[in-house]
Protein backbone atom coordinates (compact mmCIF):
# COMPACT_ATOMS: atom_id res chain seq x y z
CA UNK A 1 0.00 0.00 0.00
CA UNK A 2 1.38 3.20 -0.94
CA UNK A 3 2.33 6.56 1.65
CA UNK A 4 2.66 9.58 1.57
CA UNK A 5 5.18 10.19 -1.25
CA UNK A 6 4.74 7.60 -3.24
CA UNK A 7 0.91 8.58 -3.45
CA UNK A 8 1.82 11.87 -4.93
CA UNK A 9 4.24 10.32 -7.19
CA UNK A 10 1.48 7.98 -8.34
CA UNK A 11 -1.28 10.66 -8.95
CA UNK A 12 1.53 12.92 -10.78
CA UNK A 13 1.93 10.17 -13.02
CA UNK A 14 -1.88 9.22 -13.71
CA UNK A 15 -2.50 12.77 -13.77
CA UNK A 16 0.48 13.13 -16.77
CA UNK A 17 -0.79 9.98 -18.70
CA UNK A 18 -4.65 11.26 -18.54
CA UNK A 19 -4.32 14.67 -18.66
CA UNK A 20 -6.98 17.23 -16.81
CA UNK A 21 -9.65 16.75 -18.83
CA UNK A 22 -10.01 12.86 -18.99
CA UNK A 23 -9.07 12.86 -14.72
CA UNK A 24 -13.36 13.76 -14.07
CA UNK A 25 -14.24 11.30 -17.33
CA UNK A 26 -11.94 8.61 -15.61
CA UNK A 27 -13.19 8.86 -11.84
CA UNK A 28 -16.70 9.03 -12.89
CA UNK A 29 -16.75 6.06 -15.24
CA UNK A 30 -14.67 4.32 -12.08
CA UNK A 31 -17.77 5.10 -9.74
CA UNK A 32 -20.33 3.78 -12.40
CA UNK A 33 -18.62 0.48 -12.71
CA UNK A 34 -18.63 -0.13 -9.09
CA UNK A 35 -22.24 0.54 -8.44
CA UNK A 36 -22.90 -1.83 -11.21
CA UNK A 37 -20.75 -4.68 -10.08
CA UNK A 38 -22.64 -3.82 -5.83
CA UNK A 39 -25.89 -4.00 -7.67
CA UNK A 40 -25.00 -7.17 -9.76
CA UNK A 41 -23.97 -8.75 -6.38
CA UNK A 42 -27.34 -7.92 -4.41
CA UNK A 43 -28.94 -9.56 -7.26
CA UNK A 44 -26.60 -12.58 -6.95
CA UNK A 45 -27.25 -12.57 -3.42
CA UNK A 46 -30.63 -12.67 -3.41
CA UNK A 47 -31.13 -15.12 -6.54
CA UNK A 48 -29.28 -17.82 -4.35
CA UNK A 49 -30.88 -17.39 -1.91
CA UNK A 50 -34.23 -17.92 -3.41
CA UNK A 51 -32.34 -20.99 -5.72
CA UNK A 52 -30.64 -22.38 -2.39
CA UNK A 53 -34.24 -22.25 -0.88
CA UNK A 54 -36.55 -24.22 -3.94
CA UNK A 55 -33.67 -26.59 -3.82
CA UNK A 56 -34.18 -27.67 -0.07
CA UNK A 57 -37.93 -27.20 -0.70
CA UNK A 58 -37.42 -29.84 -3.39
CA UNK A 59 -35.08 -32.18 -1.63
CA UNK A 60 -37.48 -32.56 0.77
CA UNK A 61 -40.28 -32.83 -1.58
CA UNK A 62 -38.53 -35.84 -2.94
CA UNK A 63 -37.56 -37.42 0.02
CA UNK A 64 -40.76 -37.89 1.37
CA UNK A 65 -41.87 -39.26 -2.16
CA UNK A 66 -39.34 -42.09 -1.80
CA UNK A 67 -40.18 -43.03 1.84
CA UNK A 68 -43.66 -43.43 0.54
CA UNK A 69 -42.98 -46.39 -1.85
Amino acid sequence: MPNGWELVIILGIVALLFGGAKLPKLARSLGSAKGEFEKGLKEGETKGSKDSTSETDSKATESTDTSDS
